[in-house]
């Protein structure tokens, strides 16, 4: 144990946790050192390494700072004043507001070190501030609950001005006077609630919100970073309401529950910005799940420098969209980022002296000088009719949102055999299943081989929160279990996230993992064989092809992303 001598040249909390056995002297003063050379507190290393237990290191700083401790879960979260401040600053700062004394207000601190927030909270809200400490795991989780309680009242008592003057409107007008009989019968708190709902998913950045009814409990669920957080509970009874209401909004027939049902809405934010939804229903046990996937296409214009491919990757790429004909072909489940990779694609193809056209469904980001077309089955406007059509419109390149049938690989095949380039999807795990793939639709192996110049196949992978992340202690036999070789165990350092007010549960952000695979020579040769997918893995693999699961373990490797998220998304 340390003595007051050897502890006297540690300030404050330091000297308090040494005596108290709490912290090692060492320890101390190295928290101490990476809090003076990173611009943070003591406090704040110490609660990130997690040396401490939260609770008890919550009662040596009551003592040490004379500030009272509190108990969050004796307090009433309903009766919170949460709109004393913004809820930015709040996430930014990790306070919350407690009560309200005529001009002071109490706020839930786990830094009692922290003035900046204390000001910039003081300097918002126009009053004194007094902090109140409470354990730091218990204020993060008493964040959430404050906010999804706050949510719930939003049926009762919603305070947001103008949402129901926000422009949603459905793809097609309606055709009768029946939907708009329909819309009047929806009770106004509910408008407020789906207005909100979207505009909530929108700004943070969600990809598809899902609304599930169950026996005893209704939730919504917002997918970020491409993980499902639920967000609100609303009361049960409000489900068939809530489901109808974005049934009206994407012109789908509110009084047919037995059937699934596909719709399109938008809402309109300004003259300037319109977001997309593309709305599923589906019967369940106990009521219509509503799944609304968010087409927010401002910002999922990318260039091939922001993908995440590394360099060898990404000059195997560029060598095959620039040339003049053939076919490439993106690969991987929902949600895995390859429109983006093919717009960036095309985002480099797209000048003035090439007409490139593409048919998705729906098309989901707008680029001025290209010829976008969305599909239409009720119309009867299908991927083989459109790319029937493209091919008697002259153009350079056409894009192909997805593969889905013998039909439309056809004739996708024959217009990258006659001098176009060709760029389309295909649902397949890796780059050498996506060859067999095309060879049980029935594609020929000979067209196959003439046509399929490259195939990329990919996933997206949160990033390590670089505020908060923290090195991860992993033995040895779990690295090289991971598939890390003996040779980069000497200099490798894994992070962990551990989760901070800029980011979600220790993430912020996604960037993608790449399998890009050029159609070789001796891969044609194997599949006029009648080889399998092991056999043109394995002729990957000896032409120096790395597959997802390296490509994702260089990630760890660089820091930006951990070991977690990898075996999340490669695990086989």
């Amino acid at each position: 144990m340390a003595t007051p001598d050897t502890a006297l040249h540690l300030s404050g909390l330091a000297q308090r946790l040494v005596r108290e056995t709490l912290l090692a002297e060492n320890a101390a003063r190295d928290f101490q050192q990476r809090a003076a050379q990173g611009g943070g507190s003591f406090f704040g290393e110490v609660i990130k390494s997690g040396t401490i237990d939260s609770a008890r290191l919550a009662r040596s700083a009551s003592e040490e700072f004379g500030i009272p401790l509190l108990d969050l879960d004796s307090m009433d979260f309903e009766q919170l004043p949460l709109e004393a401040v913004d809820e930015k600053i709040v996430r930014k700062h990790a306070i919350l507001p407690l009560y309200q004394r005529g001009t002071r207000l109490f706020v839930a601190v786990a830094d009692p070190t922290n003035t900046r927030a204390l000001d910039d909270i003081k300097f918002h809200t126009g009053m004194g501030v007094e902090p109140v400490l409470v354990d730091a795991q218990v204020l993060g989780l008493g964040l959430d609950r404050a906010y999804e309680s706050r949510e719930n009242e939003a049926f009762e008592d919603l305070a947001d001005q103008g949402l129901e003057d926000i422009d949603i409107s459905g793809e097609e007008e309606a055709a009768d006077q029946k939907a708009a009989a329909d819309i009047e019968n929806i009770d106004t708190p509910v408008v407020r609630f789906v207005n909100k709902m979207l505009l909530d998913a929108i700004n943070r950045s969600a990809s598809d919100i899902h609304m599930e009814p169950y026996e005893k409990k209704y939730r919504i669920r917002y997918r970020v970073d491409g993980v499902l957080h639920e967000i609100a509970s609303p009361p049960l009874a409000l489900a068939a309401r809530l489901c109808a209401r974005v049934k009206i909004l994407s012109r789908l027939d509110i009084a047919e529950r037995r059937v699934p049902q596909d719709g399109r809405m938008k809402m309109r934010l300004s003259k300037t910005r319109s977001i997309d939804f593309r709305v599923s229903t589906l019967p369940t046990l106990y009521g219509e799940k509503v799944v609304i996937r968010v087409l927010d296409t401002s910002g999922a214009s990318v260039g091939l420098e922001s993908l995440g491919m590394n360099p060898a990757q990404k000059k195997l790429y560029m060598d095959a969209i620039e040339r003049p004909y053939g076919m490439i072909l993106v690969t991987g489940p929902t949600g895995s980022g390859k429109t983006v990779s093919l717009y960036s694609a095309l985002g480099v193809l797209n000048t003035v002296d090439r007409n490139i056209c593409t048919v998705e469904d729906p098309v989901e980001i707008n680029l001025v000088g290209i010829n976008q077309v969305s599909i239409n089955e009720r119309a009867g406007v299908s991927f083989a009719l459109v790319l029937r059509a493209f091919l008697r419109q002259d153009p350079d390149v056409v894009m192909v949102g997805e593969i889905r049938d013998l039909e439309t690989a056809d004739i996708a095949i024959k217009a990258s055999q006659t001098g176009h380039l060709v760029l389309s999807t295909l649902h397949t795990n890796d780059a050498p299943s996506t060859l067999t793939r095309l060879l049980n639709m029935g594609v020929a192996p000979f067209n196959i081989a003439s046509a399929v110049h490259l195939i990329m196949a990919q996933r997206l992978l949160r990033r390590l929160c670089t505020s908060c992340r923290q090195p991860a202690e992993i033995p040895e036999p779990a690295l090289l279990q991971a598939g890390f070789g003996e040779e980069e165990l000497e200099r490798l350092t894994v992070y962990r996230p551990v989760g901070c007010s800029q980011c979600t549960n220790g993430y912020r952000g996604r960037t993608g993992v790449f399998q890009v695979m050029p159609v070789s020579e001796a891969m044609d040769h194997l599949m006029m064989e009648g080889c399998n997918e092991l056999d043109i893995e394995q002729q990957a693999r000896e032409e120096g092809i790395i597959d997802l699961r390296r490509a994702g373990l260089d990630k760890v490797a660089e820091g930006i992303t951990s070991l977690e998220e990898i075996e999340r998304i490669t695990n086989v």
